[in-house]
Parts: C-alpha cells; structure tokens; sequence
C-alpha cells in the first residue's frame, strides 16, 4: 500500500546548532517528525511537520491508564556518508507485537517503514559521521480518546521523532540484583512489550541503586528472586568458562534486536551459545571459581555496555578490565562495523535509507 505522507518542512534549521562532538544523549532533537493519527479504524492523515509540541486533551487516556508504548531504533551513515538503518522490518514487527499486547491497533508495516525512510532521508544531516554515535529514533504511540473511564481507547496517534545521539554508556556500567522490587516484567505480563509503564515501575529501584553507588539495577524473576533477567535499559549476557548464556525469552524479558544480532554472530563464528535460565548462585559460583570471564549488556541505545562489577546481596563480584574481555569487544565491532559498511552484511540486516515521494506542502 503507498501512503501519501505530507511533508511540511521547517522555515529554519537547527542542525548549525549541534557539536557533534559533543551530544548529550536524548536531549537534541531533529527538525522534524512524523505524524498519524488513528480514527474510526484507520489510520489517517500521515504527516511530516517541524518538530514541536502538539496539545492533547487533559482526559487523554494514555494519561490515565497507561496505554502507551515505544520503539527505540538508529540510523547511522556508511563510511562512504549513505545513510542506513539496522533491522527496520524487525522493529515494526516488535512495535506491533507490543500494540497487541496493549490492546492498541497495529501500525501497517508498510506505513511504519514509508515514514521511517521518508523521514530520515529529509534529516539525514543530523545523522551524526562518527563511528559508535548515530540518529537515534524514538516511534511511539498512545491512546487520544478524550473519556475517563477504564476500557481501550478508539483513538490513538503515532509519532516518529529522532536526535543524534553518542554512546549511552561511555564507560563500563556497575549492577546491584534487586532482590526487593519487581516489574510488570513477569510471565503473563508485559515484559515482552515495550511499554512506558515498565519503566516506569523501574525507576524508584534504579534511584535507589544510584544511591548506593551503582549504574544500573540487574533484574531478577519475580517469583524467587533467583534468576536473572535482564538490566534496566538492555538485555544481559554472561561468557563463563568461554561459553556465552544469556537469560531465555519467558514472556518476561524483551526481546532485544540487538539480543538476537549478536547471538547470530556468535553463533556463525562458532562460539557455543545458550539461551537459559541463569541463577545468582551459578554466577557467584563461576566468579569464585574465576570462570565469570566477562558480563555485558546489549541494546539499541547501548549497543554494548560491559559491566564492572555485579553486587548480589553482600557479594561484590569485580569483572576483568576491557581490555581482556574479547567477545563482548568483539561484539561491539561488529554491530559498530556493520552499521557503518566497513563489514559486509551477510544477514541482510542493513537496508540503505531511500527516498520516498511524498507531497510537499
């Protein structure tokens, strides 16, 4: 299906405005954004306009009960300046897959793509040149009916908005197991989505995690406070004894993009995989015997993000320098090297940004 996405550009750039060397990560934002709006079973008037604040109704049903979720996606340039996006298809097909699970409408695929090519393609200025720092994308979408009252909501808009970012984590990030609070990250829940309640629930136990002098909180099931799951922002691998476990997808852990590019990786280089339950006493086990050989996390905002240390209960576990951790370095590169052509793709994971023909106003 061809969406006729109307294009309404902005009177004056701010593009001249930006250090690329020097970008706070989420606080920059491109010149303009997508928009659609859903009525009446459809979704109607597909838009690009200046990037700004639009007014919502104070009884706003995603204000009330929570029916909101979110995509977090890069485009980055090649070495030879085209812009590129990794794995778009799979981020529409997650975007919905967490819209179901909200009770909210699918957005066609062929519209979340028009949108994403017809908007990057006209703010592919702001797609920062250096390597490891890209245009990050942030799709979203919410329920617009104006009714207080607990059902789904009939109206819902849909947005796409962008910022050059740099690295999330420039420095190795340190975890404290939560073994108190929990998400609504549990079997049967919507840890699988990308809901904005999920982390909303994550904040009280990350500050209190900062308090005590760590980055991030390293979540555990719900049930026993015995299993790993995953970090507040990314996914969690574990090297042990040179084989590479990653917590299982159960319903509870999002299923990263990032997560399944680089099992693939490892898995064609030959390293040996598993996707399993992992316990807190397996891993201070295999730290005492000196087999916890590296831990890192993965997303699209970290890509990867190598831990320091992990602390569970008294125990404060102290990981190897970077420097002697080859798989997750490897892993970097490659994510890094792919996203910037300087590795062949072999996965068809990179799709080039192409202009789509919309109608200017």
């Amino acid at each position: 299906m061809k969406y006729n996405i109307k294009i309404t550009k902005t009177q004056k750039s701010r593009l001249s405005e930006v250090d690329f060397d020097n970008i706070p990560f989420g606080r920059v934002f491109s010149d303009h954004m997508f928009v659609a709006d859903y009525h009446n079973g459809e979704w109607t008037n597909p838009r690009i306009e200046p990037f700004g604040r639009f007014s919502i109704h104070p009884a706003a049903m995603a204000l009330h009960y929570g029916q909101s979720i979110f995509e977090g996606m890069k485009a980055s340039k090649s070495f030879e300046g085209k812009p590129l996006f990794f794995r778009p298809e799979m981020h529409a097909r997650r975007f919905n897959n967490s819209a179901r699970r909200m009770c909210m409408p699918d957005v066609p695929e062929a519209l979340f793509l028009e949108a994403l090519h017809a908007l990057i393609a006209l703010d592919s200025e702001w797609i920062p040149p250096q390597e490891g720092s890209a245009l990050y994308i942030r799709p979203y979408m919410f329920a617009n009916d104006e009714f207080i009252g607990v059902k789904p909501s009939e109206n819902y808009r849909f947005i796409i908005f962008t910022g050059p970012v740099g690295p999330y984590y420039p420095k190795p990030v340190s975890l404290i197991a939560e073994q108190e609070y929990v998400r609504c990250a549990i079997q049967g829940g919507t840890g699988e989505a990308k809901v904005a309640g999920n982390y909303a629930a994550s904040l009280l136990p990350a500050r209190k995690a900062n308090e005590k002098g760590y980055d991030q909180v390293m979540w555990l099931d719900a049930n026993e406070f015995k299993y790993v799951q995953e970090v507040g922002t990314m996914n969690i691998f574990f090297v042990i004894d040179g084989t590479v476990v990653t917590p299982s997808l159960n319903g509870g852990i999002l299923p990263g993009i990032t997560r399944d590019s680089i099992l693939a990786i490892f898995r064609e280089k030959g390293y040996r995989v598993e996707e399993r339950d992992i316990s807190i006493d397996e891993l201070m086990e295999a730290y005492d015997a000196g087999k916890l050989d590296e831990a890192f996390g993965s997303g699209t905002a970290a890509v990867v993000a190598h831990v320091s240390k992990i602390a569970i209960g008294g125990k404060v576990m102290e990981l190897p320098p970077v420097e002697k951790r080859k798989l997750g370095e490897m892993a970097k590169m490659e994510i890094n090297g792919l996203r910037s052509g300087k590795i062949e793709d072999t996965h068809g994971w990179i799709v080039p940004v192409k202009h789509i023909e919309a109608v200017n106003v």
